[in-house]
C-alpha cells in the first residue's frame, strides 16, 4: 500500500509541475508536430532518453535540408538527409523541451571521419557511467550505402555535452546497426543492436567503462530480422520490442520476455492493440521510458517516419500498460502522466 502511494505521489507531482512550469506544452499529442520551448519543432529522431539528477535529457539524430533517395541502391528505399549529429533538449517533466544543442556536432572538413555529414549517425543513446563519471553515447554509424554497419561511441563529462567522438567498432567483430542501450540495476550496462545483416539480434555486455564490449553477449530473435530494439526492465522482468525490417515502412512491432538480460527470450507476439496495431501506429520503436521512478509507468518511444522528407518525422509517445507479464500499447490521441495514476 505504501509502495502504490509513493508511485501516485511521484506522478500526480511530476504532473503538478507540468501544469505550473508556464511551458508551451501540457499533454502528449502522438504524430503531432512537437515544439521545443522556443517554439520549434523538436529535431531528435531515433532517440533516447536519460534520466540524470532529476532531468530528462533526449537526444537524438538531427534531421534537416533536403531529403533524397540513394539512387544506385535499389533493392530498398534508401532515403538519406546530410548528418547532422546528435541534438540534445532538456526537460523536467516530459513536455516542456528546452533544446541544449547539438551534443554531437558532425565533421564537416575529413570526409574519411566516422561522423562527416555524409555519413550515417543514427539511433544515439547515452548512460552515465557512475565510476568514470563519465556521460557514454553509442550509435550506429554507417556509409551512405549501409555496407559499414558499426557502432560508434563518444563521450562527455556532462550529459548535454559537447561528446568527443572516440571510434566506431564491429562489436564482437560483428556487424551493428540499429541500437540501444540499457542501463541494469545492478550498474551493469548493455549493448543491443540488430547484427548478421540484421538477420539476429545481439545483446552484449559493455566493459566496466561502458566505452567496449566485455565478450560477453547472447545471440537472439535468430533469423527473425528484427530491428529497431528498445528494452526495459519491470518487476524482475526484462522486456525487448523491436520492429520488422521494411525500410521506413512500419510493420507490426513484436516483444519478447526474459528473467534475465542474458538469457532465454520468449517471443509475445504484437504489443499493440486496436486500429493501426498492424503498423504499430505507423511508426517504429526507438526507446521506452520509464518515467518518474515508478515501477508503473511506462512510455513507449516510436518514430513516424517520413522518408520523402525526413526533417517532418514525427513522434509517437504512447503509454505502456502490463498485466502479468503481457504488454499492451493502445493508441491515444492526447494523454498525460495523470494515466499511470489512474491504472
Amino acid at each position: 500500500m505504501l509502495r502504490l502511494f509513493v508511485i501516485l505521489q511521484i506522478i500526480v507531482t511530476s504532473y503538478c509541475c507540468l501544469s505550473c512550469s508556464g511551458g508551451q506544452n501540457q499533454s502528449i499529442e502522438p504524430g503531432k508536430i512537437w515544439n521545443d520551448t522556443q517554439g520549434n519543432p523538436i529535431n531528435a529522431h531515433g532517440g533516447g532518453i536519460l534520466l540524470h539528477e532529476g532531468i530528462y535529457y533526449w537526444f537524438g539524430e538531427i534531421k534537416k535540408d533536403s531529403t533524397w533517395r540513394v539512387p544506385y541502391i535499389t533493392t530498398w528505399e534508401c532515403y538519406r538527409t546530410n548528418a547532422g549529429g546528435v541534438s540534445c533538449y532538456s526537460s523536467k517533466n516530459l513536455t516542456d523541451w528546452e533544446y541544449e544543442g547539438v551534443a554531437l556536432v558532425p565533421e564537416r572538413s575529413n570526409p574519411a571521419s566516422d561522423i562527416h555529414f555524409s555519413k550515417v549517425i543514427e539511433r544515439p543513446k547515452v548512460i552515465y557511467n557512475q565510476e568514470t563519471g563519465k556521460f557514454v553515447m553509442w550509435m550506429h554509424i554507417d556509409s551512405e550505402d549501409y555496407s559499414y554497419a558499426r557502432a560508434g561511441v563518444a563521450v562527455s563529462d556532462s550529459p548535454a555535452g559537447p561528446y568527443t567522438y572516440l571510434h566506431s567498432i564491429r562489436p564482437n567483430n560483428q556487424m551493428s546497426r540499429d541500437m540501444t542501450l540499457f542501463k541494469d540495476d545492478d550498474g551493469n550496462a548493455y549493448h543491443i543492436y540488430s547484427s548478421e545483416n540484421n538477420a539476429t539480434l545481439y545483446i552484449s555486455l559493455l566493459s566496466d567503462d561502458f566505452l567496449s564490449p566485455s565478450g560477453t553477449f547472447i545471440r537472439t530473435l535468430e533469423n527473425q530480422s528484427r530491428e529497431a530494439p528498445a528494452i526495459f526492465k519491470q518487476r524482475g522482468k526484462y522486456y525487448l520490442i523491436t520492429s520488422g525490417c521494411t525500410g521506413w515502412a512500419p510493420n507490426p512491432a513484436s516483444y519478447a520476455v526474459a528473467d534475465s538480460v542474458l538469457g532465454h527470450w520468449e517471443v509475445k507476439g504484437n504489443p499493440c492493440v486496436g486500429k493501426n496495431a498492424e503498423t504499430t501506429f505507423d511508426s517504429q520503436s526507438t526507446f521506452v521510458l520509464q518515467a518518474g521512478g515508478s515501477d508503473n509507468a511506462f512510455i513507449f518511444m516510436a518514430d513516424r517516419w517520413n522518408k520523402a522528407d525526413l526533417e517532418d518525422s514525427r513522434y509517437v509517445w504512447l503509454p505502456i500498460n502490463i498485466e502479468n507479464d503481457e504488454l499492451s500499447i493502445s493508441w491515444i490521441d492526447q494523454w498525460d502522466l495523470r494515466h499511470f495514476a489512474d491504472e
